[in-house]
């Protein structure tokens, strides 16, 4: 009975064509979430979706560092544009700084080819339309083969595990959760390099409500502010 209801959440979850669940964000103007390491507040994340007409376009910035003593040991800062015309992705790009070292991709859609275009500091070359890129907040990604690194274009195999339906609770608001893990296809990668990652996005409007994974400590994302 388990299998059979998991399989009906996922038909109506994964059943659209590709990027048709944008609808569901149609009046999400801002999303904000807290960056943790550790269950210490380190930064944030925050998505602004700006609209004319039929294109889409949600810029993101990321922030945080870890600080021990009042020694500032690692900083991160990213800035990047998603851009989507009729519910279709059209490109993105991202410049980051990683603890003073420099990473970008800039992916376009390419039509003649039916291809994604990429030039990235660790990809350049071209990809499968299918493939997304790894900003969580489309759902949509639960479904592609693979996703590409919104720091550097680099290619990620993924297959995707449905965990269920969980209650979850964040800033004091009560979820019903849907659970992912996503993990890296190829199992000879080296651990640094592979997917583990647990998403939750809500179960009736599909926003993404929080992420876990583990690097050099346990790292979360919660949601705390959706306008």
């Amino acid at each position: 009975m388990k299998k059979i209801l998991v399989s009906i959440i996922l038909y109506f979850f994964l059943g659209a064509s590709s990027f048709g669940h944008l609808q569901h964000y149609s009046d999400v103007k801002y999303l904000e979430y807290d960056l943790f390491r550790n269950n210490d507040l380190i930064g944030s994340h925050k998505y602004e979706f700006n609209r004319k007409k039929d294109k889409l376009s949600v810029k993101s910035v990321v922030n945080f560092k870890i600080s021990k003593l009042g020694i500032d040991l690692y900083k991160y800062y990213a800035e990047s544009a998603e851009n989507y015309e009729k519910n279709k992705f059209y490109s993105f790009s991202s410049k980051t700084i990683q603890n003073k070292k420099n990473k970008y991709v800039n992916i376009n859609l390419n039509d003649e080819k039916n291809k994604l275009l990429i030039d990235g500091s660790s990809y350049k070359g071209d990809a499968n339309i299918n493939f997304m890129v790894g900003t969580w907040w489309n759902h949509e990604i639960v479904k592609a083969k693979a996703q590409i690194s919104a720091i550097s274009g680099r290619i990620i195999d993924q297959k995707v595990q449905f965990l269920g339906k969980k209650q979850i609770k964040l800033n004091g608001k009560n979820y019903e959760a849907l659970h992912f893990k996503f993990l890296s296809s190829d199992e000879t990668l080296p651990d640094n390099k592979k997917l583990n990652t647990d998403i939750w996005y809500d179960a009736k409007t599909l926003i993404w409500l929080k992420a876990r994974f583990v690097k050099q400590g346990n790292w979360e994302y919660r949601l705390k502010k959706l306008n």
